[in-house]
């Protein structure tokens, strides 16, 4: 999934990584060792009410017997969801790089004062097994995911785990679903629910506030070896057409099955859109060389300033690239205004950056 510069890029595209989990029914019990902390304002005992609860996913099924204490989030962007819903996990699989614990700024509050979790590291050979086993998990989640059928099956000797949506594909969950997943998977669904609903609202008041939006055409892309688009089913996408946008007719038939791919310069017909949405290394020399390419300088996007530049390594593009129920809400308060600039039909108009 790139956002690739980062950590390997993940195998350039977010490869091989990491797991959603929930408990499989069959899965050897495990010592669950000392409890994490619930954050603020939660709950416990309402959530026990809830379980057993039995979780489809790409693998089959899991069933979580009792409300779990010890959670590892192998899927790249659950740790979000898991706090948001009052549940502090022992540890997280690194991705963005550079936050404690995993965990950004528009999600920190949701610690406490709890320990910051155990960060594990995927190199692109799978989940760490022995370290995810060292932290005693009984659940695993795995929604945000590529994890393989070995890697589930592997994993699932320590814990029940939740793997990936099999409607989606690999790293294409929607947020809401992941958020509700998650939900279930913590006996929470109700609360998962009110948050999922809360965001709704605030892209639907976007919306509300930019008719612009609505009939316009956008496109999320990255300068990774060459031109890499976002499908339909990737999370930097949905942020688009949440908002009201159209994605590019054959964006999907294009890149094939996946989140993502590698664009040749004769579909670069599916870059003039209404607005280019581009995840950058840094804006200067990266746009430079952007706009040195003659055939993507020629288009009409780019000669009437509808360019929308995020830099990927700060604070506001890892939100962008998580786009969870905990950093949207930091992305739209960002992306809303510069969108607005871009369509609002004057060529003058600057796009500019956030002021943070």
């Amino acid at each position: 999934m790139p956002r690739a510069t980062r950590a390997s890029r993940l195998s350039g595209l977010l490869a091989s990584v990491v797991l959603l989990a929930v408990a499989a029914v069959g899965c050897g019990d495990s010592d669950s060792g000392s409890p994490s902390s619930d954050a603020k304002g939660t709950d416990s005992s309402s959530a026990a009410g809830a379980f057993p609860v039995t979780l489809d996913h790409k693998y089959g099924s899991t069933t979580i017997e009792s409300e779990p204490q010890r959670i590892v989030t192998v899927g790249l962007t659950d740790q979000d969801a898991v706090l948001a819903l009052g549940k502090v996990p022992v540890g997280t699989t690194e991705w963005l790089g550079g936050y404690k614990g995993a965990v950004g700024p528009w999600a920190r509050d949701k610690l406490g004062g709890a320990a910051a979790p155990t960060v594990l590291t995927d190199t692109g050979t799978g989940p760490q097994a022995e370290k995810i086993a060292a932290l005693k998990p009984d659940l695993i989640l795995a929604v945000y995911s590529g994890l393989t059928k070995a890697q589930y099956e592997s994993l699932s000797k320590f814990a029940p785990v939740v793997a990936q949506p099999k409607a989606y594909n690999d790293y294409g969950v929607p947020w809401q679903q992941q958020t509700e997943e998650i939900g279930k998977a913590l006996g929470k669904e109700t609360e998962a629910k009110t948050l999922v609903s809360g965001v709704e609202g605030r892209f639907a008041a976007a919306k509300k506030a930019n008719p612009a939006f609505a009939g316009a055409t956008a496109v999320m892309a990255t300068p990774y070896e060459g031109t890499f688009v976002y499908g339909s089913q990737d999370t930097r996408s949905r942020i688009l057409s949440g908002l009201g946008f159209s994605l590019p007719k054959d964006l999907d038939k294009v890149i094939g099955d996946t989140f993502g791919a590698n664009i040749s310069k004769e579909r670069f017909d599916l870059l003039d859109q209404d607005v280019d949405v581009w995840i950058v290394p840094d804006l200067t020399a990266a746009v430079a060389k952007l706009h040195g390419d003659k055939i993507y300088a020629d288009l009409d996007v780019v000669k009437e300033g509808r360019e929308v530049f995020i830099q990927e390594t700060g604070d506001y593009g890892n939100a962008v690239s998580l786009s969870t129920v905990l950093s949207l809400p930091y992305v739209l308060d960002r992306l809303v205004p510069q969108l607005a600039a871009a369509v609002d039909g004057k060529t003058a108009t600057k796009v500019e950056q956030p002021a943070s």
